[in-house]
């Protein structure tokens, strides 16, 4: 929703996030306390929140934030599982996207890992540009070990590598996933993916291979990273993630009646 220009109506988004808590996710990313003049569309993060009806989901809820602030204001919902930090491995991006260098995010993340464990939450690290990035800034999977090291010596549990603009090879992905899964047992890694819809198969099934089991994913593939400069490189469908995992003998676990009828929510929402 982040990246549309009307902004959405907080009933109406309460009631689309209430119907995706129906289906069995393991997670939802529902919303992020970040600045209102920077994310219009996230200004009434906390009041969507109030509107949630949790006591049927077994589904957990995350929520964005963009620095220390965003994290401790975060913190004072009970109903938050999950904080994420957009962590960038190019040094461009990750000014274009917080405004900080690297280093100052790496210091952020540091604070944010210490608020979450003392609050009992879980922050979930998102290596962004993750798989290459489009500004000639270094990137290689020497590098994104090297970042994996760090988080890891910050106690960071959860890390999602981010290919924010679709660049990503399912070689390169399974490489990735592979040597880092085997390195660091303890983290969960997880991918989240932009890609343009003929390539979301072979890259889901090249992360699979790897061992990831944590996928992101939106309905309908809305959303996507305005840097991609694609229309057609957007967030992976969910409806043809759950179609290639089912392919492989995954057993998914969602409800596909009430999937169904947020599916139709959804071509309303996003209209």
């Amino acid at each position: 929703m982040q990246g549309l220009p009307q902004f959405i109506d907080t009933a109406i988004k309460a009631a689309y996030i209430n119907q995706l808590l129906q289906v069995g996710f393991d997670t939802i990313d529902f919303g992020s306390f970040v600045s209102p003049k920077a994310i219009p569309q996230m200004r009434d993060t906390a009041e969507v929140l109030d509107l949630l009806d949790l006591f049927d989901s077994k589904s957990k809820l995350l929520a964005i934030v963009a620095n220390t602030r965003g994290a401790e204001d975060a913190l004072h919902f009970q109903e938050i599982d999950y904080l994420g930090f957009p962590l960038s491995v190019s040094e461009t991006f990750q000014q274009r996207n917080t405004n900080k260098s690297i280093k100052e995010a790496l210091q952020t993340v540091e604070e944010i890992q210490n608020l979450a464990e003392v609050k009992g939450k879980v922050l979930v690290t998102y290596l962004s540009m993750g798989f290459g990035n489009p500004y000639g800034d270094p990137f290689s999977p020497d590098l994104i070990a090297g970042f994996v090291k760090q988080l890891d010596e910050l106690g960071v549990k959860i890390i999602s590598f981010s290919d924010t603009v679709g660049t990503a090879s399912p070689e390169l992905i399974t490489e990735l996933f592979e040597v880092n899964i085997q390195a660091y047992p303890k983290i969960e890694f997880g991918a989240h993916l932009h890609t343009r819809p003929e390539d979301l198969e072979s890259k889901i099934k090249a992360a699979m291979r790897a061992g990831c089991q944590r996928f992101d994913g939106a309905l309908k593939g809305y959303g996507g990273c305005p840097m991609a400069k694609d229309d057609l490189v957007g967030n992976v469908a969910t409806e043809s993630m759950i179609k290639v995992l089912e392919k492989c003998g995954q057993q998914t676990g969602l409800n596909m009646t009430e999937f169904n009828e947020a599916m139709k929510m959804a071509n309303v929402v996003f209209a």
